[in-house]
C-alpha cells in the first residue's frame, strides 16, 4: 500500500491553493510542499519587479548638452572624380647613330633642366667637326686668293695688260670661294649640332623613368630614333575631370552675373584630395576648359593645375576634385557628431519647449571644418543635442544644458568662388 501525506490544513486554504494551480499541470508525485514553495517564489518575484518599476519611474531626467545652429555664409561646391597627368612629358630619343657609352642617372630619380642623362660615342662626331673646321680654313684661303687676283686683273685690264676674260674668271672664282666658305661654315655648325646630340640632357625639371637601352648598344642606326627613356614634369601637375551638362549650364548662368574678360582671369580655385587623404589638401586653380561638349557623353572636359613640390602626386592617379560654385549663401550648420543616421536617413535630436526629446529628419549638405550644413529640417532657434545623444530617447524628458561657447568648434572662414 502506498501511503499518502496527510493534509491537515484548513479547508479554505486548500481551496485557494486549488484555484491558484488550476491552470498548471504538475508531474505526478510532486509534493504539495513543493507547490507551496513555488507559489511563494512567484509572489516574491512579482514584488521585486514592482519595486524596480517604481524605482525606474523615479529616475531623474538625463542631462544633455544642447546648442543652437550656427548661421554663416557658406560656399556650395561641385564634387567630381578626375585623374592626374604630367604638365610635360617627353620621350628622350637618340638623334645620332653611335654606341651608347654611359648613363648618368638613376632610374626614377628627379632631374633638373640641363642635367646630362646619356652619352653616345663622340669620337666620330668630334672628327667630323675638325674636318669641317679645316674645310672652312681652306675656303677662307681660296677666297682670299680670289679676292687678290680679281683686284690685280681689274687693275691690269685698265692698262691693257690683261683681258676682260681673265677679270671675269677671277670674278667667278671670288664668288665661288665665298659660297664654298659659307657652305663649309654651315658644315661646322652641323657637325657641332651632331656632336651635341651625343649628349642627351633633361629638357626640364622632372622625374626620369627607367632607361630603355643599356650601355654598349647601338642606337640611332639607319636613321631610326631609338627611345632611351621618358621624363615627366610633375611640379606643377594637371588634374583632368569632366562636368555634366546640367551643372555646366548652371555654372554658366551664374557666371554671367560676374562677367570677366577670360576664363583664366577668373582665377577659379580647385581643391584635390587623394583616395587615402582626408578632405582636399591640395589647392590649385582651373586653367583650361574644352571649347565644346562631347556629344557622346554630354560632358565638358576641365583641367586644374596644382603645385606638387614634393612629388607626392603622381601622373595617372584617380583623385577627388572640389570646385566652389560662383555664389555664396547663408546656411545653418551643426556639429557633425550631432548627426545620426537610421533607415529613414539623417536626423537630429531636438529638445522642444517642454524639454522633451524629438527626432528631426534633416537633409545634410557640404562640410565646413567640424560643422555640417543642414539644408532642410532645422530652424535657427532649435536646441540640438550635441552631447549625450546616446542617453536621449525621443519622447522622454531630459535636462538640457547649454554648450560652453569656448568649447565650440572653430567656424572656418567662408571661401569665395
Amino acid at each position: 500500500m502506498v501511503s499518502r501525506d496527510s493534509d491537515e490544513r484548513p479547508e479554505g486554504e486548500r481551496a485557494e491553493e486549488k484555484r491558484v494551480i488550476a491552470g498548471f499541470r504538475f508531474p505526478a508525485g510532486i509534493r504539495r510542499a513543493t507547490i507551496s514553495s513555488f507559489l511563494s517564489f512567484v509572489a516574491m518575484l512579482g514584488l521585486s519587479v514592482g519595486c524596480r518599476g517604481n524605482a525606474a519611474s523615479s529616475t531623474p531626467p538625463a542631462t544633455v548638452t544642447v546648442s543652437t545652429p550656427v548661421s554663416q555664409t557658406v560656399t556650395d561646391y561641385l564634387d567630381f572624380t578626375g585623374n592626374t597627368a604630367a604638365t610635360n612629358s617627353v620621350t628622350l630619343v637618340a638623334r645620332v647613330e653611335g654606341y651608347l657609352e654611359k648613363l648618368h642617372f638613376t632610374d626614377g630619380s628627379a632631374v633638373k633642366k640641363g642635367d646630362l642623362l646619356f652619352t653616345i660615342q663622340q669620337d666620330q662626331y668630334k672628327a667630323q667637326l675638325q674636318q669641317a673646321q679645316a674645310q672652312v680654313a681652306a675656303q677662307k684661303a681660296a677666297l682670299q686668293h680670289a679676292v687678290t687676283e680679281l683686284a690685280r686683273y681689274t687693275a691690269l685690264v685698265k692698262e691693257d695688260a690683261a683681258t676682260q676674260t681673265e677679270v671675269d674668271h677671277w670674278t667667278y672664282e671670288n664668288a665661288a670661294s665665298a659660297a664654298a666658305l659659307a657652305s663649309a661654315q654651315a658644315q661646322v655648325e652641323l657637325a657641332k649640332l651632331n656632336l651635341s646630340y651625343t649628349e642627351v640632357r633633361a629638357p626640364f625639371d622632372g622625374r626620369v623613368g627607367r632607361h630603355l637601352v643599356d650601355p654598349d648598344n647601338l642606337v640611332g642606326a639607319m636613321g631610326q630614333q631609338t627611345n632611351l627613356a621618358q621624363i615627366d614634369q610633375i611640379d606643377p601637375i594637371y588634374v583632368y575631370f569632366t562636368i555634366n551638362e546640367r551643372d555646366l549650364l548652371h555654372v554658366i548662368q551664374r557666371m554671367k552675373r560676374t562677367p570677366s574678360p577670360s576664363f583664366a582671369e577668373r582665377n577659379i580655385p580647385v581643391s584635390v584630395g587623394l583616395s587615402t587623404e582626408d578632405g582636399y589638401p591640395h589647392e590649385g586653380r582651373l586653367d583650361f576648359a574644352a571649347i565644346s561638349v562631347a556629344p557622346t557623353t554630354g560632358t565638358l572636359q576641365v583641367r586644374g593645375i596644382i603645385p606638387n613640390s614634393d612629388g607626392s602626386v603622381l601622373p595617372g592617379l584617380f583623385v577627388r576634385v572640389r570646385v566652389p560654385k560662383p555664389e555664396q549663401r547663408n546656411a545653418l550648420l551643426v556639429r557633425g557628431d550631432a548627426i545620426s543616421f537610421d533607415q529613414q536617413g539623417a536626423y537630429l535630436l531636438i529638445v522642444n519647449a517642454h524639454n522633451v526629446v524629438e527626432r528631426r529628419g534633416v537633409k545634410t549638405g557640404s562640410q565646413a571644418g567640424e560643422l555640417v550644413v543642414i539644408e532642410e529640417g532645422l530652424k535657427p532657434d532649435d536646441r540640438v543635442i550635441v552631447e549625450g545623444v546616446l542617453q536621449a530617447i525621443p519622447g522622454r524628458e531630459v535636462n538640457p544644458q547649454p554648450e560652453n561657447a569656448a568649447l565650440r568648434p572653430a567656424i572656418p572662414a567662408p571661401t569665395g568662388g
